[in-house]
Order: structure tokens, then sequence, then C-alpha cells
């Protein structure tokens, strides 16, 4: 079973999760790899999931396509004088499927984040078809970012198995002690791990399930 991992934003640990879920399952035996379609700015990302799925692999399996622009990637595309081709983006993903007993895909900011004119992520989301986790960072405002994105999943038919719950700061305020149970009342999901702040070790098997 392969996933897509999206975020409620940009910077509220994607590749920090996506990064300990792939360690872990290599531990286990999984052999299982990241999938970064396009990042913008760096490649610090695909680097990061690189280094936890195989170092051997090349940058351009794992990232197809690179944006030097640090922006929305239709933004980037369309200062790069390029577009992004979702065929090319499926045909990376089909690519790591076929050699790989699980494939984790990281989505690029947010969920409705511009991909190409009249395309936005959960479209090309919409294309995989895979069950997506949600990774939320743990700060002022994550119910409410949550909950919309959890509802936008849903609306295009597609299954949201449950929250990865990011500490973004060590110290936590009255919104990092009281999100976890208002995220599992409001968006009907189950808060599947918490993460602190700095924790190097995630439990594959709490987020999927014993694959």
């Amino acid at each position: 079973m392969n996933y897509l991992i999206t975020g409620t934003d940009t910077e509220i640990g994607k590749t920090y999760v996506t990064s300990l879920l792939l360690k872990d399952l290599r531990r286990r035996g999984v052999q299982a790899v990241g999938y970064k379609p396009v990042a913008c700015g760096d490649r610090q990302d695909p680097r990061a999931l690189r280094d936890a799925s195989d170092p051997a692999m090349s940058l351009e399996e794992i990232n197809p396509v690179y944006l030097r622009t640090p922006t929305a990637p239709h933004v980037a595309a369309a200062f790069e004088k390029t577009v992004i081709d979702p065929e090319i983006l499926l045909a990376g993903y089909r690519n790591l499927d076929s050699k790989y007993e699980m494939v984790l895909v990281e989505g690029v900011g947010g969920w409705e984040v511009p991909m190409a004119p009249g395309m936005l992520f959960s479209d090309f989301a919409c294309m995989l078809a895979l069950p997506v986790i949600l990774v939320v960072g743990n700060k002022l405002g994550a119910v409410n970012h949550a909950i919309l994105t959890a509802n936008a999943i849903r609306a295009r038919g597609l299954e949201c198995r449950g929250i990865v719950l990011n500490h973004l700061q060590e110290e936590w305020d009255t919104a990092a002690l009281t999100n976890k149970a208002l995220l599992q009342e409001f968006t009907g999901l189950p808060v599947l791990e918490e993460l602190i702040y700095g924790q190097d070790s995630l439990d594959s098997s709490a987020v999927f399930g014993e694959e």
C-alpha cells in the first residue's frame, strides 16, 4: 500500500514526518521509498527523502521536477518559462511503484496549492488516488486548517487515514495542549502519532498499521 503525505500548510513538517516513516519502514525490512514530485526553491526535501530511502538513488528519481523559484509550483514554472506536466509526475511515481514495496508521496505545500494552469495539487492527488496521511503542525490555528483540509480531502472522494501531529517548538502553549482532542473531535480523524519537538523516531506501524 502506498500513501500520500500532505499537510495543512508549508513548513509544518511533511518532509520530517515522511523521512522518519521511511527510516522506520526500512528498519522493519520494508523496501520503502519517498517521492517528491515537485520541489521549489531548493532540493533539501528530496535529499532528505533520498537519504531516508536509498542514498544510491538519483535525485531525479525522487524529484523529477525541480524549480529554483521558492513559491507555488505554478508561479515558479511561469517564472522559469515552463509548465508542469502531470504525466511526468505520474510516470515518476509509477517508476518507483514498480521497483519498491511501498512509496510515500510527499505533497507540495498545502492541499490546494496551484501546480499548473487550471490544476491544483488536489487534482494531482486524485490522479494518484492514494490514501492520505495529514500532517498538522501543532500551533494556534491548526484546528481550523486541519478541518478545512480534511473536508477538502473527503470532498475529492479520497480517504484520509488520520493525522500526525507535529510539535513545532519545545514550549507548549494552551493551543498545543488542547489541539489533539479538538482535532479528533472536529475532524473525526484519529491522531495516529504525536511528535514532540526534535523527536528522531516514529513508529510506522502506528501510522500505517502492519503492512
